[in-house]
């Protein structure tokens, strides 16, 4: 099934790529002396370091073939999950809640759990954090090895375990550190490999306004379309979208997911760590030109005639997932296909590095030294750490068979962040803000939500529950699903917290010193240039978000 004619010079690109990543993986190892280096880098990255390395954690096979594939179903809505399902929550992390996680010096989001609440509530968001990035892992798996079966014809099997197998040799030499370092080389053969299509793409079909303006209603609007549910492919209308994503399901991801936040962990002070979601806001925005452009261009080639997606191995429909490939094949030459194909593979090799890293730190800290070994000396840690990587790599190949079972990948996404990181996000939200919050009120009200969400999730699915009595449309879609479950696991969560804290005792304020709104010691910022100061870069990024809603609206 071999859709590219790959030159010597192709194979030779791919090939040094992996050498490569191996090779940074081998050579940090020297640098792993203690736990603080494997699971934290050291803490001594830049801002800068630490944002490209943030937002490249990010672009796994959600960001590169799901969304160019889900642009063509569902057109510039996708521009949606990266301005306003990213940009607020990615700002809000930095200004607001970063000073509570790394002052108090945590090594994961469940470890700032502990401090604020209890240990029960701790071990419920690692293990459900575990399950989810296990999941997620599987997705990425399951993406880079379609690579290597749709555009090279390798055998589906066998590239999943070439994956799983170079992934896991990295990051168990050389810890976050390794997957820090190549994540930033990779993300820049992200724009260096793909950018370059959505040009040649914009230069073929006569200019990007001839692209948007050829685009049925239906597809080709940003804001304009969201007045109802029906007038657009999502089936969502604004509120939908301001609810269910641009509030619930953007902050539950951005501020909460570990995979995330452990990146500006890694950075080299306070001040570091909160421009870190601030400065990878910026390139998260840009990131449109490159993965919804290129899904425009491919709905437009293939509504002429021009190109033709791979069916699907089960449908036997035309496959949108496949849209990046097939652009690759039509417009880069012999000899820079390879470079093509490395960045598609950067980018599954990012995110799953990312989830990798994030489960064996989770596992590590959260779980095993809790229950079974407490008083673990680092060097036990580390080698527990490199265990877990290599267990999480074989699970992930496990979890990768799994996703092969969804049509459709970005639904299956959105719908594990709507399991997890909805109800977490009020749990973290309340513990944060409210310092009334109990620990009572944070355990139970985190199982309601995540039972709700997960019972609603099944509910559609088998049809006991009616879509449109939680989505407010009579034809919803997929995504649409996502969204507003997203919003009712948050409610409930954030609802029943609420509740059960007003009857239970909270913890006395000596012991939330740091933890809580109020409680915690400002962070001084005289000595720095007003143009140097989060807040100052944080103002720019939301110019330039308001500019990018208003132009494309």
């Amino acid at each position: 099934m071999q859709t590219l004619n790959l030159s010597l010079f192709d194979w030779l690109i791919i090939a040094v790529y992996f050498v490569f990543v191996v090779g940074i993986g081998y050579y940090l190892r020297r640098f792993m002396g203690s736990k603080e280096d494997f699971f934290e880098a050291g803490r001594r990255n830049s801002a800068w370091v630490a944002g490209i390395a943030f937002v490249s954690a990010n672009l796994g096979s959600l960001e590169i073939l799901g969304w160019t594939g889900g642009t063509m179903k569902y057109g510039m809505f996708v521009s949606h999950f990266y301005w306003i399902g990213a940009i607020p929550a990615m700002i809000f992390l930095g200004l607001y809640m970063m000073p509570f996680y790394y002052s108090s010096k945590i090594h994961s989001i469940p470890g700032y759990l502990l401090l604020r609440f209890d240990e029960k509530t701790r071990l419920l968001n690692a293990f459900s954090f575990g399950i989810m990035t296990i999941l997620m892992s599987g997705i990425n798996l399951y993406l880079m090895a379609l690579v290597f079966y749709v555009v090279l014809g390798w055998d589906l099997h066998l590239s999943i375990w070439i994956s799983a197998a170079v992934i896991g040799m990295y990051i168990t030499l050389g810890g976050l550190l390794s997957a820090i370092f190549t994540e930033i080389v990779q993300f820049f053969l992200i724009w260096f490999g793909l950018f370059l299509i959505s040009i040649l793409g914009i230069i073929d079909l006569g200019g990007l306004d001839t692209i948007l303006s050829g685009l049925p209603d239906r597809l080709g609007s940003l804001w304009a379309t969201a007045g109802h549910a029906s007038a657009n492919e999502m089936g969502v209308s604004w509120l939908g979208i301001v609810l269910g994503l641009g509030f619930v399901l953007s902050f539950g991801y951005w501020t909460t997911d570990f995979l995330l936040v452990q990146r500006a962990f890694s950075a080299k002070n306070l001040d570091a760590a909160r421009k870190t979601p601030i400065y990878a806001s910026f390139f998260k925005m840009a990131l449109p030109f490159i993965v919804v452009v290129g899904g425009l261009v491919a709905w437009k080639l293939q509504d002429l005639g021009q190109i033709e997606l791979l069916p699907h191995p089960s449908s036997g429909e035309p496959w949108n997932d496949t849209a990046l490939p097939v652009l690759i094949a039509r417009y880069f030459p012999p000899g820079l296909i390879g470079l093509g194909i490395t960045a598609l593979l950067a980018g599954f090799m990012a995110g799953q590095a990312g989830n990798v890293s994030a489960f064996n730190t989770v596992w590590t800290y959260d779980i095993y030294r809790v229950l079974f070994k407490k008083d673990a000396t680092d060097e036990h840690l580390i080698w527990v750490g490199r265990v877990t990587t290599v267990v999480g790599v074989f699970l992930s190949i496990l979890t990768a068979y799994a996703a092969m079972q969804f049509s459709t990948i970005m639904d299956y996404i959105q719908a594990i962040f709507s399991w997890v990181n909805a109800p977490l996000f009020a749990t973290m939200l309340l513990g944060m803000f409210w310092k009334r919050a109990t620990s009572a009120g944070a355990f139970w009200g985190l199982i309601a939500g995540m039972a709700s969400s997960f019972y609603m999730f099944i509910g559609i699915k088998f049809a006991w529950l009616n879509p449109a009595l939680l989505t407010f449309s009579q034809n919803p879609s997929e995504m649409s699903h996502n969204l507003w479950r997203a919003w009712w696991a948050w409610l409930i969560c954030f609802s029943l917290t609420v509740v059960i804290s007003l009857f239970t005792k909270p913890k006395a304020e000596s012991e939330l010193v740091g933890l809580v709104k109020g409680l915690t010691e400002k962070v001084s910022l005289q000595s720095v240039p007003f143009y140097r100061k989060p807040g100052f870069v944080a103002i720019i990024a939301l110019l330039i978000f308001a500019i990018l809603n208003i132009y494309f609206w």
